[in-house]
C-alpha cells in the first residue's frame, strides 16, 4: 500500500555483499519499494555516497569498528536517525543483538518487528560474555518486540517453549538458477567433478568434521572449501591441519564473485552443509535452488528446510561413509531424488515474492495498529 514508510535496520545494508540478512533486506526491500512502500535501508558502508538503490532510500550510519560493538553502535545511530528525522510507520529490525533499541523505538511510537537469527548464543564467536549478552538479547527481543519474526518453524518452537510467545514464521527466499559452467576452469574444476562446502570456519558449522570425513574417505573428486573466519583463527588452523595438505582438498578462501559462486553451487556433485545453530540458512537454499544434492548435518533446522530430503550425517565417521558410498556410485539414485526435491522445495516454499507477501501482511498489521491508536486519542 503506497505511502507506508518502512525502515530496515540492523544489517550492513545494501547492495548485498555479505550474508543472508543483507540479501534478505535487498530482496524484500526492493519488492516492497516496487509495491509502493517508502523503504529506507540503513547501511554500514563508510564512504558510501549512494543514496538510492533499486527504489530504496539508503542512509549510511556510522559504527564503532569493533567486533562486540559494531552492530549495536550502528543500529543505535540508525535508530536516532529514524526517530528524529525519518519517522517510519514500521521498523523491521534484524538481529536479536539489537534488542536494546526496541525500547527507544517503542517509546517513540514506532512499531517494530525484530527478526531472530538462529540460536546466536550458541555460536563460538560469542562465547563467554558475548553468549550471555545474546541470551539476554533473545529474551528482550521476545519481551519488547511488537512482533517476533522467526525464519524457521524450529526457531518459533524454541521461542514458544522458552518464552511462551508466538512468532511470525517467514523464511528466506532463493532463486532457481542454471548459471552454466564456463568459469569452473578458473579453479581447474569440471561439472559434477567436485564436492562443495561454503561456510564460515566456525565450530558450529562443522567444517572440521567435513574436512576430516573427506580426508578419511576414498573419494577422488576434490572437495572445494569456500570460506574464511574473521575471528576463529584457531579453528581455521585446525581445519587446515586436518586436511594434511591433501591435494584433493582445495581451499579457496572467501569468494565474493556471485557469478562464479553460483556456478560452483550448480555444478557440484554434492553440497556439504554442516551448519547447526541457524534457522533457514541462505547457503543451503542456494544449493537447493541450483539442484545440487545436499549432505546436511542432522539438526532440526536442516531437516525442516530440506523436508528431510537430504543425506543426513552427525559425525565425521558418518560423512566419511557417505563420501565412500558416493565414490562407489551407491547413492546415485538417491542423490538424483534429493536434487529434484530441492528444486521443488525452492519453487514452492522459498520464493522471494511469497516471502515479501508475508512481510507485507505483517507491515500492514503493525501500521494498522498504530493508526487505530492514533484514532482513539
Amino acid at each position: 500500500m503506497g505511502g507506508v514508510k518502512v525502515s530496515l535496520m540492523g544489517t550492513r545494508g545494501v547492495p548485498a555483499q555479505h550474508g543472508g540478512f543483507e540479501t534478505a533486506v535487498e530482496e524484500i526491500g526492493r519488492r516492497l519499494a516496487a509495491r509502493g512502500y517508502e523503504v529506507t535501508v540503513y547501511c554500514r558502508n563508510p564512504g558510501q555516497r549512494q543514496t538510492e538503490y533499486l527504489g530504496m532510500k539508503l542512509v549510511n550510519a556510522p559504527a564503532i569498528r569493533h567486533r562486540m560493538a559494531e552492530t549495536l553502535s550502528h543500529t543505535t545511530a540508525s535508530t536516532v536517525h529514524a526517530i528524529i528525522r525519518d519517522r517510519p510507520d514500521v521498523v523491521l529490525l534484524l538481529n536479536a543483538g539489537n534488542a536494546p533499541l526496541l525500547r527507544p523505538l517503542q517509546i517513540a511510537g514506532i512499531p517494530t518487528a525484530i527478526h531472530l537469527d538462529g540460536l546466536e548464543s550458541k555460536r563460538e564467536k560469542w562465547r563467554g560474555t558475548g553468549a550471555k549478552y545474546y541470551r539476554w538479547a533473545e529474551r528482550a527481543s521476545v519481551k519488547w518486540g511488537d512482533a517476533v519474526i522467526a525464519d524457521a518453524q524450529a526457531i518459533a518452537d524454541h521461542v514458544k517453549a522458552e518464552y511462551g510467545r508466538d512468532s511470525v514464521v517467514i523464511p528466506y527466499g532463493a532463486e532457481l538458477i542454471k548459471p552454466g559452467s564456463d568459469r569452473l576452469g578458473e579453479l581447474a574444476l569440471e561439472p559434477q567433478g567436485y564436492h562443495l562446502i561454503v561456510a564460515r570456519f566456525e565450530p558450529e558449522n562443522h567444517v572440521l568434521d567435513a574436512v576430516t570425513a573427506y580426508r578419511l574417505s576414498g573419494e577422488t573428486r576434490p572437495l572445494v572449501v569456500v570460506g574464511s573466519a574473521p575471528y576463529s583463527h584457531w579453528y581455521v588452523a585446525a581445519v587446515h591441519e586436518a586436511a594434511e595438505a591433501d591435494p584433493r582438498i582445495i581451499f579457496t578462501g572467501g569468494i565474493y564473485d556471485q557469478a562464479l559462486l553460483d556456478q560452483l553451487y550448480a555444478n557440484a556433485r554434492s553440497y556439504v552443509h554442516g551448519h547447526s545453530v541457524g534457522g533457514t540458512n541462505p547457503s543451503l537454499l542456494r544449493a537447493m535452488g541450483a539442484g545440487t544434492p545436499v549432505l546436511a548435518y542432522d539438526v532440526e533446522f536442516n531437516r525442516e528446510v530440506t523436508a528431510g530430503e537430504a543425506v543426513l550425517w552427525s559425525s565425521a565417521a558418518d560423512l566419511s561413509g557417505v563420501f565412500d558410498a558416493i565414490a562407489g556410485g551407491l547413492l546415485d539414485e538417491r542423490l538424483a531424488r534429493i536434487s529434484a526435491s530441492g528444486l521443488a522445495r525452492i519453487s514452492t516454499v522459498y520464493q522471494w515474492d511469497s516471502v515479501t507477501d508475508q512481510y507485507e501482511a505483517l507491515i500492514q498489521q503493525l501500521a494498522a495498529g498504530t493508526r487505530r491508536k492514533a484514532a482513539t486519542r
